[in-house]
């Protein structure tokens, strides 16, 4: 599926690349006010995990082909995937439902954890591809010679 001159694949990498940047930025800033506050601490790994995560599937099958192997990218995309999922949720529940009235802490930590969602959302879709595309090429001709 093509979107202009770029593939949907590109697309969801550079918005993610996007939001992970927007989202360091934002819990650095609660990680800096709250610093005893685990789950900001793990939501802080997990966009460095992430960071790490879009590097290698983005430019290993480029740049390292030998390094490229589907199963570990499916693998390192569901462990991603859960990490934000545990962070956000973890990160909403410690927050519930306040009130910031004005209050900018309260607001980055909400802001953090919507944009936790998106990535999560982001992680999910690019696993979904990635899965349709490993199982894709496994079909009854990768098997044949397994007799």
């Amino acid at each position: 599926m093509k979107a202009g001159s770029f593939g949907i694949l590109t697309i969801i990498h550079a918005l993610l690349a996007l939001f992970l940047i927007i989202e360091l930025g934002l819990v650095s800033y609660v990680v800096d006010i709250t610093w005893r506050w685990s789950a900001v601490q793990f939501l802080l790994f997990t966009v460095v995990w992430s960071i790490l995560v879009l590097v290698y599937v983005v430019f290993a099958p480029a740049f390292l082909p030998r390094a490229h192997i589907p199963i570990a990218v499916l693998a390192v995309l569901g462990i991603t995937m859960i990490f934000w999922f545990a962070g956000a949720t973890a990160v909403a529940a410690d927050i519930g439902v306040p009130d910031c009235a004005g209050n900018r802490s309260c607001q980055v930590t909400q802001a953090s954890v919507a944009f936790a969602y998106f990535i999560w959302a982001g992680f999910l879709g690019l696993f979904g591809l990635e899965a349709m595309a490993y199982w894709k090429s496994r079909g009854p001709a990768a098997n044949a010679d397994k007799v």
